[in-house]
This record gives C-alpha cells, structure tokens and sequence, in this order.
C-alpha cells in the first residue's frame, strides 16, 4: 500500500468528523479499547500528559511537548486537525510520522477496520499510541479531539491532566452551557492523577475541583503556581514577564503570536513546575529554547501566525484557526490594536454553525472575501455572504479560498493588513502557510 492510497483509505473509508461532522462522533470508548486490545494495548505502559479544553489546548500541548524536547526527553505529540498532511497529527520531537509508516500501519489495520468499523479518529488514535510505543517515547503529550470523557484519547492514564479554556463550541455533542460542557472535559480526569487547570471562571473550577475531589485527584490552579504578564513584541518573538511562587521575575521570549497565548503560557510553566516534582529534570535553558523553537519542535501553525510582513509593496498578513466565540474574544481586540490603511478579511464557516453570532463582532469597515473551504462540512460562501450582508458588512464571495486569497492579495497595498480566519479549513487552504 502507498502513502496516498492509505491517505485515501483514511479519508474515504472511515467517517470523519471534520468532514462531514456529527456522523462520525461517537460517544463511548468501545471501538478505540476494541482496536488497542487487538494491537497488545500499546496505551498502557507509556507515560503520558492529557490536555483538554475549548480553546489552547493545541498550543498548550505543543509548548510543553516543545520544553521537554529541549530537555532532552523523546517526546510524541498527538494532535488534531491537520493543516495540510495527516502526518502532522502525529510527531516525535517535532518530526512527523513517516509516510511510509502512516502506510504500512493502515496496511496491517485493514482487517481491524473490517471487523470494528472505527471511526477516523477512533483509529488514528491507535495508531499514534502504536506509534509511540512502538518508538519508546519517554512521554507522549495527547490532545483531546472533542470534548474529553467519551473521546478516543481517554482511554490513558496520565501522568498529568490539564484543562484549558472551556468557551461555547460542539454544543449538539457537549451541552448548551459552559457548566455542561466542563464535565465533559473534566471527564479526563483519573483516579489518583493530579488534574491542573487555567480556567478562569471560578464555577467552573469548582465543577472541576469536585470532580478531582471525587476521583482523589490533587487539583491545581495555574496562577496559585505561576503569574504571567505580556510584556512586549520583538518579531519574532512575544516577550512575556513570569513570577513563579517564592522565586523573581524572569523574562521569557515565546515564539507563538498573540496576547491569548497569556494563559496558554501560566499553564505550561505550572505544568513545568508539576512535572519536575514528579522527577522530571526540566531545567531553565531547556524552558528558555523550548518556548523559542515551538514551531519547529511540534510543527504548530495558525496561531496569530504572522504569514507575511510589509515589504516592497506588500501587505501584512496574519491567519489565525480560532473560530468560536472564546476565540473571537481574544482575536478581535488583537486586531483592533493592528495598524493599516486597509483592512481585508478572507473568511469562511461551517455549515454546522450559525454564523451570525460571529460576524456580528467582526469590524464594520472591512472588505471581506467570503469563501468556503473544499471540505463537506463548509458553508457555501454565497449562503455566508448572505448572512453577512444582512448584518452590514460587505465584500464578495468566492467559490475557494485560493480565489479569496488572489483577489485579497490583488487588492491589498503594503500598508493594509490581510486577515485569514473563521475556520481552521479556510486556514488550511492558504495557499503559503
């Protein structure tokens, strides 16, 4: 089997949820246990740290899996959505799974598949635990797919438990209120694992706290351990000031844009400081290069990423993956404080999302490229224009982002500003990123 049969077979024969949705969610651990059984449970043995959370957990998981790299750990990172190849979801010190591995682990699945009828991230989560065993990682940071006590990856049992941010999204799958939708992602936790959390809101971190106190878990809040506050820009680093407890002030350059990344950030140095007194040798340059060198040690994008500077008559653009309302909380002030003559905004939705509520805070006088992404679950970029219109802002639709992304660039002079957002498929589909 080659690489892009086995990619085809991924795609197309198993149901995907961020192509065609709800369909392919399913709520309990039988098939995932199901399928690790049949591979001699290569889950069980390893060590692992299982992030969850609306929003940060993808940047979150990468710092971390970036530190302990630096530290001179062999570190997995499994991760979700892919951006532009499927072997991005799975890493080993920042480098992707092979292609030929990715074949030869469909290869030997085929009968699995027959037999259980997985769901795509039911079995690319297999896979990344096959990997990682199979590779003797030292520590494999997991990201939660959606939700956190019925997704596939919770079926581990962690070093550590960290929750995020908890916002409004996957609502059909998680609950209507942020109050339902955190025990879904306190489902992770586990008997007897210490559980840390950067949520904010206090009733939140009571479900949280109860929950932990159920399962006899030690709970931690990120700021009784650690306060950070944003300090300034040197591109291409964002200078961030860290007060640990008992210690003095220390300036950290992080190489991951934007001022949401504050919390992201207080979580990762708790976590640090969790893990050393587990045994762990996390040291200080090893926290130093770890937070610079992100993108190349987990291959993290879209995050308030800078794409291109002004230069010789060209724009500045920046793309960002956030789109939910907790996102656009962080994202909109971002861009309020950005400096341009002009502003472009190549956007696109889900047709599984009402979009109004979003474009309702998007800035009034911006040209906008609406435009869908070549995947099922987009909203057609005429019906998005349509909803937009209502609402006052104004620009055209296209049928691709590309088409989106040429007319932007076409129009856009060096003292404007492109934006790229909305959705991480629209993202995904720019065409230098």
């Amino acid at each position: 089997m080659t690489y892009e049969e086995a990619e085809a077979f991924l795609f197309e024969r198993l149901p995907m949820f961020q192509r065609i949705g709800g369909a392919a969610y399913k709520k309990d651990l039988t098939n995932t246990l199901a399928i690790l059984d049949e591979l001699g449970n290569p889950h069980v043995a390893g060590k692992f740290i299982h992030v969850a959370g609306t929003n940060g957990k993808g940047s979150t998981s990468s710092m971390l899996a970036s530190v302990l790299k630096e530290t001179g750990y062999k570190v997995g990172l499994y991760t979700s959505p892919h951006l532009k190849s499927f072997t991005e979801r799975i890493r080993i010190n920042g480098e992707a799974i092979s292609t030929d591995k990715v074949a030869k682990y469909v290869s030997r699945y085929q009968q699995l598949v027959d037999d259980f009828q997985p769901s795509f991230f039911e079995l690319t989560t297999a896979m990344a635990f096959d990997y990682f065993a199979e590779q003797k990682v030292d520590v494999a940071v997991i990201e939660v797919g959606l939700g956190g006590r019925l997704d596939s990856t919770n079926v581990i049992t962690p070093e550590l438990s960290i929750i995020t941010q908890i916002g409004l999204d996957h609502q059909q799958f998680l609950g209507n209120t942020k109050e339902e939708i955190v025990k879904e992602k306190a489902g992770i936790i586990k008997n007897n694992v210490p559980v840390l959390t950067s949520v904010p809101e206090l009733n939140l971190r009571d479900t949280i706290q109860s929950i932990a106190q159920a399962k006899e878990a030690d709970f931690i809040y990120s700021k009784e351990l650690v306060t950070i506050n944003y300090s300034s820009v040197s591109t291409p680093y964002w200078m961030y000031e860290v007060k640990r407890a008992g210690q003095p002030s220390n300036f950290y350059e992080v190489a991951l844009g934007g001022m949401y990344q504050q919390q992201n950030l207080e979580t990762v140095f708790a976590a640090i400081q969790l893990l050393n007194s587990f045994g762990y040798k996390i040291e200080e340059e090893a926290i130093i290069c770890g937070l610079k060198n992100i993108h190349q040690n987990s291959g993290l994008k879209g995050r308030w990423q800078i794409i291109q500077n002004r230069s010789k008559g060209l724009p500045k653009i920046i793309a960002d993956t956030g789109h939910n309302h907790s996102a656009f909380d962080h994202l909109l002030p971002m861009l309020q404080q950005e400096e341009y003559q002009n502003l472009h905004i190549i956007f696109g939705a889900v047709n599984d999302k009402e979009p109004t509520s979003i474009l309702e805070r998007l800035p009034k006088d911006a040209t906008y490229y609406f435009t869908q992404a070549q995947v099922p679950r987009a909203m057609s970029s005429v019906e998005l224009h349509g909803f937009a219109t209502k609402i006052g802002l104004k620009g055209k639709s296209f049928v691709s982002v590309e088409a989106a992304w040429n007319e932007a660039n076409k129009n856009a002079v060096e003292n404007d500003l492109i934006f790229v957002g909305g959705s991480t498929f629209v993202v995904a589909e720019i065409p230098i990123l």
